[in-house]
């Protein structure tokens, strides 16, 4: 009989946590010269094809992409995708989707491939918005196989249609995240967050622990146990690396685990505070209140926002 290994991979217990799974893709291809807006709210990635195109996002500044160069925009920075900066700004519509796998007359027309994500907004909000706006993997690095076998894999799915097109490539997208997550936190120092500490040999297994079992009791003496460091250690190392402590972090993942539930589910709030930790049905709607603005059942009967897909409908 198999048995699942049970281990501490912080890093997917998170994303698991987020909901996050690959979505949509699309191949475009506008018409030079053309500068086309990407509207903010949607998590994305692009992969350029062929050609050369410049980046600017809001909260990112600017770059140029080159053939095989990554984007990975996981907050959902509204963006540009141009070629000439005296364009008139206008959105991608349907007419600039490649519809044919036949080779551009003009190799050096820009053409990249779109990668949307879905996610449970509620926690992925606070979890993602610790990464950068726009985070860049070039094509240019010897370690990127991934990229290129990726890209590959993407095409085929998209061009050819099969059976099960639509799970292959939302897996794809996800291998994809996660590589590029890899990528840029191995060449980056990267600022107190939740991807410092899930790379962190002592805080992974905490992090883990705690997205899998929010609800749990627990104290800060447990969870220095399960880093296996003293209390005051472990408190320490904590707060640096994850940028708040312990017990703050944990009310956040509660509370994030409670929003997805009275969104997720039909359970009565009572029972769902009861599921993320909280023995006061008064402690709960306080706490929940202070952080999403509203008490629980005001905040379910407002409805989930809308997840569009960023691209004009004509």
């Amino acid at each position: 009989m198999f048995t699942r290994t049970e281990t501490f991979d912080a890093l997917s217990e998170i994303l698991d946590a987020v909901r996050l799974h690959g979505d949509i893709v699309l191949r475009c291809a506008p018409p030079p010269p053309f500068r086309v807006t990407v509207p903010g709210g949607v998590r994305m990635l692009h992969i350029v094809e062929q050609g050369e195109l410049r980046l600017r996002a809001e909260g990112g500044g600017e770059m140029t992409l080159e053939p095989g160069d990554l984007v990975l925009l996981a907050r959902g920075d509204a963006h540009t995708l141009y070629t000439d900066p005296n364009m008139p700004e206008r959105p991608l519509r349907p007419s600039d989707l490649f519809r044919t796998d036949d080779e551009l007359a003009d190799p050096g027309t820009p053409r990249w491939v779109t990668g949307t994500f879905a996610v449970q907004e509620a926690i992925a909000g606070p979890l993602l918005s610790v990464l950068p706006a726009v985070v860049h993997i070039p094509a240019g690095r010897g370690d990127l196989e991934w990229l290129a076998v990726s890209l590959r894999l993407l095409l085929a799915e998209v061009t050819a249609a099969s059976p099960g097109a639509a799970v292959m490539i939302s897996r794809i997208l996800d291998l994809l995240f996660i590589h590029t997550l890899r990528t840029w936190f191995a060449g980056n120092s990267a600022s107190p967050g939740w991807l410092t500490a899930a790379m962190d040999p002592a805080l992974g297994p905490v992090l883990a622990a705690i997205h899998r079992d929010p609800g749990r009791p627990w104290t800060v003496t447990d969870l220095a146990a399960t880093a296996a460091l003293s209390r005051s250690s472990f408190a320490e190392r904590f707060t640096r690396l994850l940028g708040s402590p312990p017990a703050a972090y944990l009310t956040e993942r509660r509370l994030d685990r409670a929003a997805h539930l009275l969104r997720a589910t039909t359970e009565p709030v009572s029972r769902i505070a009861d599921d993320v930790g909280y023995r006061s049905d008064a402690a709960f709607s306080r706490a929940f209140q202070r952080k999403f603005g509203a008490p629980p059942l005001r905040w379910r009967r407002s409805g989930a926002r809308p997840n569009g897909d960023g691209f004009a409908s004509a």
